[in-house]
């Protein structure tokens, strides 16, 4: 089994630390992958961390993870209600996939309220900013070892 982990990032989240800090909060994409690695690695995980703000790069990262990596945490963004594309990545391979959000999507605009990818995932981890990303590590770590 391998030991990384991908976690793909959609649209605009390189923008985090800027864009609405009232939504998003003030962390920066690089803090929450700086996180992410510290904690992967101190349950023994490698992390594969992406963003794109390109639907067919995230698709096209979506196969390298059935590829290369024990379990996909996503962050869709705005894909998140619009890609069938992403949705048939997803489908397409055979490691586990969590959808995670730094807001809750369900409390926001109702176009928010529908997400393919949640369609094709485990499961969805919403609403806890930038700790979403940390429930998803422990959430697909939890996934691997028990399947171990």
């Amino acid at each position: 089994m391998s030991k990384t982990i991908y976690i793909l990032n959609g649209p605009n989240l390189n923008l985090l630390g800027t864009r609405e800090p009232e939504i998003y909060g003030s962390q920066t994409l690089t803090d929450i992958e700086d996180m992410c690695r510290e904690a992967a690695k101190a349950d023994g995980y490698d992390i594969g961390f992406f963003q794109s703000n390109i639907e067919g790069e995230l698709v096209s990262l979506i196969q390298e993870a059935g590829q290369k990596s024990s379990a996909l945490i996503i962050n869709p963004a705005a894909y998140t209600h619009t890609s069938v594309a992403i949705y048939d990545a997803i489908k397409a391979i055979s490691i586990p996939c969590i959808e995670i959000h730094l807001s809750q999507p369900a409390a926001r605009e109702s176009f928010r309220r529908r997400s393919f990818v949640a369609e094709a995932s485990v499961g969805t981890i919403s609403g806890f900013g930038a700790k979403s990303y940390l429930l998803g590590l422990q959430a697909a770590i939890h996934l691997l070892e028990a399947d171990a």
